[in-house]
């Protein structure tokens, strides 16, 4: 029954009518797979519920959070990756209170960012498992949230509980974004925002026509991960196959594994999971692998480069992985997530860009073999919204071919930041006059349009400016990396500082971790650094500073958080011994 396609769903406009939806049309299809790595030698163990097993778990789960939240209070979900937490997540939207999806307290390198964001959204409870309920229920005994142990919970919770009424209005959770300093930011998405979103995203990558299976590692606390592991197959009835991230980050073969398992495979990733795989998966872990079945390879880094997907495309060709399958995309949480991609199918769009015309504020065309040019993949063009670049002073629409910011109109932009109406205004509020009529989300990030598609180049509060010319730290950050073997890749980040006569750049980066600190000759490595970017890019690097793997800190959804090694730059956290 599973390799048959399901049926087409009704127009719901909440993911507790689809869940019930599939539960009374495919009670025994399967929903989702969790596939545990117990041990660091595991093949997986596979985890299943089927959509009747999922209504029932949900319900059960549902009726135990009434008791303690009433409806649009707020239940945070600390739970590790699998099949509980999904359980959770849909329970607390079945209950009709606000999910706001978390993790455990021990995530590295997140513990400020867990108690800032649950003082923010103030819970009314916590669920979690068993496995992690001891140290769950110590994090919060400061805050007096009552905890509750999702797998715990007994089917009979369900009998005589009757669900509220669907609102899709209604706010379903907070997805608190990442990857600044400042405070907790959650984005108020709205039950009809994160059907609209799915609809989209299953639309752009043939998911609503086509039978495929969603194949993922993405925590589910990620945006990306959410919509596309949960909601997109809530949606359609579709098959979700999930691993934990830590699991990948071991034994990235995994994750491959799992899509040669499963024909018309979609799943998503970010740049450095497909270096990666192309660079750390060995000869004898690629035998026998079948990649041909694979539909769908997202990529929504920002900006996504086409030398990505060459490298990947390189190292599994031999495996039947054709090259039409990858699908550069943009999104953001403030959208739900996803916004705009490339189809699969068709050939990567590639675009070599002046350099120094990117920085006056136009993209124009170069040569591809040129030194100087920007080598960009298009992001396709949205489904279901509208995108226009905009001066970000002016607040005029731009023509194609001319950088600016983006800015985002659609059924699936959220309804605000979660008590900050200051910032939902500024944000979410814009407006671009007659012809351009209702409020636009303002995405702080900078593209453009050329032969239709989306092209994003860079973050807006990210640039450096330094005699008048605008520089992408992105760009700055892969000459670096490609300057010396020694370079971590993607494990670096670019910025500007203030300085007596201007913006100082700086750039802080790991070392590979198959290099030892004591086996690089740092000066050399340095003198590479400064003249690959003095030559591509006319910048004078005022600090490279080489520090150990790990060191880089990095967002919640694993991307270099530049705002924050900025910080820890400014405040002397890097030693001495490192600054050359």
């Amino acid at each position: 029954m599973d390799s048959r396609r399901p049926p087409l769903a009704p127009a719901y406009r909440t993911l507790p009518e689809y869940v019930r939806h599939w539960a009374e049309l495919t009670p025994d299809r399967r929903a989702f797979t969790f596939v545990d790595h117990p041990a660091a030698d595991s093949r997986g163990v596979h985890r299943t519920l089927t959509w009747q097993r999922l209504d029932l778990r949900v319900r059960a789960l549902a009726a135990r959070i009434a008791e303690h939240a009433e409806p649009g209070a707020r239940v945070a979900l600390l739970c590790p990756q699998g099949t509980d937490y999904i359980t959770g997540f849909l329970a607390a939207l079945t209950a009709g209170t606000v999910a706001v999806p978390l993790y455990p307290p021990g995530l590295p390198g997140q513990g400020d960012r867990l108690v800032g964001v649950l003082g923010d959204a103030r819970p009314s409870v916590v669920v979690t498992t068993e496995r992690t309920l001891a140290e769950v229920t110590d994090f919060c005994e400061r805050a007096h949230v009552p905890v509750l142990a999702a797998d715990r919970v007994p089917d009979s919770a369900a009998l005589n509980w009757q669900a509220p009424g669907p609102d899709s209005a209604a706010t379903a959770y907070l997805q608190y974004t990442s990857g600044s300093t400042r405070s907790p930011a959650g984005v108020e998405v709205t039950h009809a925002n994160v059907v609209a979103n799915a609809r989209q995203a299953l639309a752009a990558y043939g998911a609503d026509a086509h039978p495929m299976t969603c194949v993922g590692w993405l925590p589910l606390y990620h945006d990306m991960g959410l919509v596309l592991s949960v909601a997109a197959p809530v949606v359609r009835g579709l098959l979700s196959v999930l691993m934990d991230p830590a699991a990948f980050l071991h034994e990235p073969a995994r994750w491959l594994r799992l899509l040669a398992a499963h024909p018309q495979a979609l799943s998503a990733a970010p740049n450095f999971a497909y270096d990666y795989c192309a660079s750390a998966v060995t000869g004898a872990q690629k035998e026998g692998l079948r990649l041909d079945g694979v539909a769908a390879l997202i990529n929504g880094s920002e900006p996504v480069r086409p030398g990505t997907a060459d490298r990947f495309h390189a190292a599994f060709a031999a495996q039947g992985l054709a090259a039409d399958v990858h699908c550069p995309s943009y999104g953001l949480a403030e959208a739900t997530v996803f916004v705009s991609a490339a189809r699969p199918g068709r050939p990567l769009g590639r675009f070599a860009l002046d350099r120094d015309a990117l920085t006056a504020g136009k993209a124009l065309p170069a040569r591809p073999d040129d030194p100087r040019a920007v080598l960009l993949a298009g992001c396709g063009a949205p489904v279901g919204q509208r995108v226009r670049i905009v001066d970000p002073l002016a607040h005029a629409v731009l023509a194609e071919g001319e950088v600016g910011e983006i800015w985002v109109q659609g059924p699936n932009v959220g309804r605000g930041y979660w008590n900050n109406s200051a910032q939902t205004e500024s944000v979410f509020g814009a407006t671009l006059g007659p012809d351009a009529p209702g409020s636009w989300l303002r995405t702080g990030d900078l593209g453009t349009v050329l032969e239709g598609q989306l092209i994003v180049t860079g973050r807006l509060k990210d640039l450096i400016v330094v005699d008048g010319r605008n520089h992408y730290p992105q760009d700055v950050e892969a000459t670096a990396q490609d300057a010396h073997h020694a370079v971590r890749r993607d494990r670096l980040a670019a910025f500007g500082v203030p300085g007596g006569a201007g913006e100082r750049v700086v750039v802080v980066a790991e070392h590979a971790r198959t290099t030892r600190l004591a086996d690089i000759d740092v000066p050399a490595l340095t003198r590479a650094v400064r003249a690959a970017v003095s030559a591509r890019h006319g910048l004078r690097l005022a600090d490279v500073v080489l520090v150990a793997p790990g060191t880089v800190p990095r967002t919640s959804s694993g991307k270099v958080s530049r705002a924050l090694t900025r910080t820890r730059y400014l405040e002397g956290a890097y030693t001495v011994e490192t600054a050359i």
